[in-house]
């Protein structure tokens, strides 16, 4: 049976070309028999993450209208290793290979490809442990230092620029409700505002 594959070229900046790599993967699809259902191109760097052209081979992908992505190397459909093993992942859910030219080939239909692709699950899963992990280590270590996580009330821009207001209407025995609703912020915040400026002129005294 002959396989549909999707020819996908990418290129770094506006004055590289997608030539050679359409001319060499349609010579490659030919020669290995695939039937091409058309060659996506587009320009971004190796990090970015705006990749239209590529959205539309994933789309295909998953509407099972292709078997095969070729690629003249992985680096050219990857971001990253995380990026190359999540699209991977879902490529292979749909029962859909990544072949490139050279390196590492993502061949479903092959042992070496099916293995490849396993493993390359496992890292994954292995290296999203290890990065929860280092979130859990991290926030334990800060709280023992005392250190408060999160956004405190109070601080934003917006609440640093009506604080003197809130303190205004307050010495103008404007009740905190009151405050609130003129102010459209919260009662809590209003207290935390006044609790906040006592501790301040505390300190100073």
């Amino acid at each position: 049976m002959v396989q549909r594959a999707a020819i996908y070229c990418r290129v770094s900046t506006d004055d590289q070309s997608c030539e050679r790599q359409e001319r060499d993967l349609l010579e490659f699809a030919n020669r290995a028999g695939y039937e091409t259902v058309g060659v996506w191109k587009e320009t971004a760097s190796g990090a970015k993450d705006n990749r239209p052209e590529r959205k539309k081979i994933l789309a295909l992908a998953q509407a099972r209208k292709i078997d095969a992505v070729l690629v003249t190397e992985l680096s050219r459909w990857g971001r990253s290793l995380t990026d190359l093993i999540g699209t991977v992942e879902l490529l292979q859910s749909r029962n859909v290979s990544l072949v490139a030219q050279t390196g590492l080939t993502f061949d479903l239909t092959t042992a070496q490809g099916r293995l490849i692709a396993s493993i390359f699950g496992a890292i994954a899963e292995f290296e999203a442990a290890l990065t929860r992990e280092r979130i859990k280590s991290g926030l334990a270590a800060a709280r023992a230092r005392g250190k408060k996580l999160g956004r405190q009330p109070g601080l934003t821009p917006k609440i640093q620029k009506l604080t003197p207001k809130v303190l205004r209407l307050v010495e103008n025995r404007c009740s905190y409700r009151q405050i609130a609703r003129d102010l459209r912020i919260s009662k809590t915040t209003v207290s935390e505002i006044v609790k906040r400026h006592k501790l301040s002129q505390n300190v100073r005294s």
